[in-house]
């Protein structure tokens, strides 16, 4: 079941204010980075196989297999997501579960109930306990 987020957005009544209760973290819509920008939504019933790029915050909620690229955007992972992807993005944040690398401009936080199977190379990084990290980590930090 579709639930509407406050009408009161800016934003008006885009499919990506509508929350499904199972995926949860929609509420990602606001962040530092791109706090002003829309989020589009996969939601949980959906399973793509192929190439995802966009210059907007994503939030994938269902199955993805291909490479996703957000040319320094936020990509959000909820919780029932599947991802078998390669993923560069501005930042990266897991509740769900992602086999593949990631790359992320700015910082990966994987949640508590966050799974990442893959080599991870981004400038910061936040880990809760609970998630599961196996791969590789490469800190690398913007040059001036």
């Amino acid at each position: 079941m579709l639930t509407k987020q406050a009408q009161l957005e800016s934003t008006g009544t885009s499919p990506a204010l509508w929350s499904n209760s199972q995926a949860e973290p929609l509420n990602a819509t606001t962040s530092s980075s791109s706090s002003n920008s829309p989020t589009a939504f996969l939601g949980a019933n959906l399973t793509i196989q192929g190439e995802i790029t966009s210059e907007e915050d994503l939030q994938i909620d269902g199955k993805v297999r291909g490479p996703i690229s957000l040319q320094g955007r936020r990509l959000t992972i909820g919780r029932t997501a599947e991802l078998n992807s390669d993923i560069t993005a501005g930042e990266v944040i897991v509740y769900g579960k992602l086999t593949g690398n990631l790359c992320a401009r700015d910082r990966v936080e994987i949640k508590k109930d966050g799974s990442v199977s893959g080599d991870v190379t981004t400038a910061r990084v936040s880990i809760e306990d609970g998630a599961d990290f196996k791969g590789r980590m490469e800190i690398d930090r913007p040059k001036p």
